[in-house]
């Protein structure tokens, strides 16, 4: 049994396997089959396939699932336009869990109550907020994807909120515990790492990957163009992720003379090592050369050790940026400076990172501003 609705309104007919199928050419020339258990159902389908067609959303009757559509959409579109890093923490979100909980659902009948759900399953399994509201971000960025592709009529993610995330209490070391640490450090190896961090507020992926050839310690300046990042094997070095990461910074006479004397015992190192030394043209290495492990920066290795001699709080390696930033505001130095130093992708993350420190300075401004009007 065929019902032609006529030239192009496509037709509706009942298969030998007892369903019913509707035909239909969409736009382009591209014909298109549905499949109902009933007429009736038939017949809405075909309803709404015109509908579809006249709107320009060619395979929004697709019944291709969300896994379907999020594993098509990883490998044909994230794989080629996003760095390794990134994309790791998409291939998490995307294969451990919105897949497992989300995939099974219609693409195109995709309800926000149902991702709702899902943020809320993943807060009560354990997953951190701020764990969750990536999530949101991936599936966002998934379905509008789908919505350019028209294989859905909007973004179920623009309906729902994701989880608040509260932003972590900021730990940074005083002007006295600062001068505490310096001096334990001092004859370390690595002494000048903690030098130049506190200097400079360098990140610890940037302190890695710094090489000689970007240090000008007669001028007192570096160069930020490398950092420690995640690749398809493990870990390397590249560029930054943002254009203000590369950056110029301004040293201090005591970071270059710690520099000075850090390249000096460097050379010491490297003719002990011999043709075992690799040139990699590292500033802050291993003893052969080598880049320094990821550990040696966390909690309970060297940068740890440092800090139980000095006996001070267990601060983050991170947290040195923090306090030279913390330190420089509370000194005046102009927020626009600091940003550029620590290389914020713009002025606003640094306000919102450090506004804590800013009212004093307006209270100094207003008295600058009093003695300025009284003469």
């Amino acid at each position: 049994m065929a019902g032609k609705l006529g030239n192009g309104e496509g037709t509706i007919r009942k298969r030998s396997d007892g369903r019913w199928e509707v035909r239909i050419v969409l736009k382009g020339g591209v014909r298109k089959s549905l499949y109902a258990k009933t007429r009736q159902e038939a017949a809405r389908l075909l309803t709404q396939a015109r509908r579809d067609r006249e709107d320009g959303v060619t395979a929004f009757t697709d019944r291709q699932t969300v896994e379907q559509y999020l594993t098509t959409w990883l490998e044909a579109t994230k794989a080629s336009t996003t760095e390794v890093s990134s994309y790791i923490r998409i291939q998490f979100d995307v294969h451990r869990c919105l897949i497992p909980r989300l995939g099974s659902f219609q693409l195109t009948k995709l309800t926000a109550q149902q991702v709702q759900a899902f943020y809320g399953q993943m807060l009560g399994e354990g997953y951190a907020a701020s764990t969750v509201k990536h999530m949101h971000t991936t599936l966002h960025d998934a379905l509008q994807n789908a919505l350019k592709l028209g294989l859905v009529r909007r973004n179920v993610a623009d309906l729902v909120d994701p989880p608040r995330v509260l932003q972590r209490e900021m730990d940074v070391l005083t002007e006295q515990q600062v001068r505490t640490l310096l001096d334990i450090v001092k004859g370390d190896r690595l002494e000048a790492v903690i030098v130049l961090a506190l200097a400079t507020g360098l990140r610890a992926g940037e302190l890695m990957a710094l090489r000689w050839r970007d240090v000008n310690l007669d001028g007192g300046v570096l160069q930020v163009r490398r950092t420690l990042k995640r690749v398809s094997h493990g870990y390397g070095f590249g560029r930054a992720k943002t254009k203000r990461s590369h950056r110029p910074i301004a040293l201090p006479t005591m970071v270059t003379e710690a520099l000075q004397k850090h390249h000096v015992a460097q050379l010491e190192e490297r003719a002990q090592a011999k043709d075992a030394w690799q040139d990699l043209d590292l500033v802050f290495c291993n003893q052969i050369g080598q880049r320094l492990s990821r550990h040696t920066f966390q909690g309970y290795s060297w940068f740890g050790k440092m800090l139980r001699a000095a006996e001070l709080p267990p601060v983050r390696f991170h947290d040195l940026r923090h306090t030279a930033a913390t330190l420089l505001l509370a000194r005046g130095v102009n927020v626009k400076v600091v940003s550029e130093m620590l290389g914020h992708s713009s002025i606003s993350v640094t306000l919102t990172l450090y506004g804590h420190v800013l009212p004093h300075m307006q209270r100094d401004a207003a008295a600058t501003m009093d003695d300025l009007l009284r003469g």
